[in-house]
Order: C-alpha cells, then structure tokens, then sequence
C-alpha cells in the first residue's frame, strides 16, 4: 500500500501517545509479559513510523514487563523446502555452501514486518540464538525467555514460547490475524505421532561456519486461523483498534491449552 493511499485512508494522525492510549485501553498494562505480532500499514499513518510503535508499547509495558515479537529468519532454511518461491534444484547446493551463517545481532527478520525488524535493532533488545526459529526480547524477564533455545524442537517445550507460557503472558495480534499467532507452534508439540521433517539452516560452530542438518516436527499453521475463531467464541478476547488497525489482546496459556486440546482432537480425525 502506498503512503499515499494510507494518509487518504487515516482518520487522524497516529502518535505515540495516541498508541499507547490505545494500548493501554485494549488492556496491554505495567508489569505485563506479552508476544506481539504486528503489522505497521494496518494503523494507518503514524507520526515516526515503526518506532513510534515500538516506543508506545515499551511506554505501556514499561521495564517491569517483558516485550516479545519474533524475529524469523525463514530464508535460511533448506532451500529444497522453498515453496513461496522456490528456487531452482540446481541452485540448491550453492545456497547451502554460501548463505551467510545466522548472527543474532546482525542477521535481519524476514517477513515479520517492519515493527519487528525495527524492535530487533533496538538498544536492549535480546535475540535467541535459533537460526531460523529466533525471537527478540526487551524488559525483566528478556534473559531468561531468550536463553537456551534449541535448534530442535525450536517452538517447543524449552523454547521462548514455552517460557511466556510459564510467565502466563499475553498475546497481542496488532492487525494481524490468528494465522500470524507464532505461539500455536508450541501447542503443535502436543500432537501424537506429528511427522518429523529434515531441516538445514547455516550456523556458527566453534568458529566456523557449517551447514547444520536437524529434525524437526512438521510445523504447519493452515489450520491457525479456524483454531482462533473457535477459541473467542469460547473465551473472552479484548478487542478494539488500535490506530485503525483491529487489535486482541488474550492469554497466551489459555490459548495454547485450547490448541493443544484442538489441535489433538484434529489429529485424531
């Protein structure tokens, strides 16, 4: 969407205040641990941009409360699994000999929007170590939802996921859908006999740079958007906007306790 269709399209100017206005009527408070998940265009104009987004929701939450967003790095992945686009067989081996190894201060997001990307940089902010699987923190509990995430199992049990989940945090979705809701992964871990898939991912090791082969759950969010659905009508989901961007804010753990029980109940069918 072009600038120009964006000023057309904004009530008013978004400011960092206004955000974090909003915010805070959405219920997003002190002290909260919370994953966020964002969309920059969907607010309409806002004065600043990406850090005024950033600054608002750290304003809100404050140093007392943890802010998470995820900081994915899919193209440095197998390239044999590269479907949006893939890219030729013959190029494969090249791809595995030369993509730069992941670097968590130096290696950007990719396709977590421009929010996300801008938060990763920002001074204070931590990044997990997964090469493709990473996540970014900032606030009281950033050390330790960062820490240990292994290249197996990456959304899994000892994951930055599974920590928030231990925090009881929350989930903010700021103009984006359940299908962006990077959290479900963990519940996906819960699933029986889940099909296990070869990945490969270029790493740092003992100073060197290697392509690292790994196994893995079959992770798919096909399903993500149905399963948000069904969780609020069951379950209470503060909504409002936020800018003019549609924003929820909900439990993490009540979220992912009803995936795992829906998700199981799917896998049984």
């Amino acid at each position: 969407m072009s600038q120009r269709k964006i000023i057309n399209e904004t009530i008013k100017p978004n400011t960092r205040t206004t955000i974090a206005q909003e915010l805070a009527t959405l219920g997003v408070a002190k002290g909260m641990t919370i994953i966020v998940h964002s969309s920059l265009k969907s607010l309409g104009w806002v004065c600043g941009g990406s850090q005024t987004v950033v600054q608002a929701l750290m304003d809100v939450v404050g140093e007392e409360g943890t802010i998470v967003m995820p900081a994915q790095t899919g193209d440095n992945s197998d390239p044999a699994d590269w479907v949006n686009p893939p890219v030729p067989r013959e190029w494969w081996a090249t791809i595995r000999a030369e993509m730069p190894a992941f670097d968590p201060f130096t290696t950007p997001s990719n396709g977590m929007g421009v929010i996300a990307e801008t938060f990763r940089s920002w001074p204070g902010v931590k990044r997990s170590n997964h090469p493709t699987y990473s996540f970014t923190a900032w606030g009281k509990y950033s050390d330790y939802i960062i820490s240990k995430q292994p290249l197996e199992a990456g959304f899994g049990l000892d994951s930055p996921l599974a920590k928030l989940y231990e925090h009881n945090g929350y989930i903010l979705l700021l103009g984006v859908n359940h299908a962006s809701n990077t959290s479900l992964h963990l519940a996906e871990h819960d699933i029986e006999n889940r099909d296990i898939v070869k990945k490969g991912a270029a790493v740092m090791e003992d100073g060197n740079r290697v392509w690292k082969r790994y196994k893995e759950i079959e992770y798919d969010s096909e399903l993500f958007q149905a399963l948000g659905t069904d969780y609020e009508e069951i379950y209470e989901t503060a909504s409002s906007h936020v800018g003019q961007a549609k924003a929820k804010l909900f439990s993490q753990r009540q979220m992912i306790d009803f995936a795992r029980d829906w998700l199981g109940k799917r896998a049984e069918m």
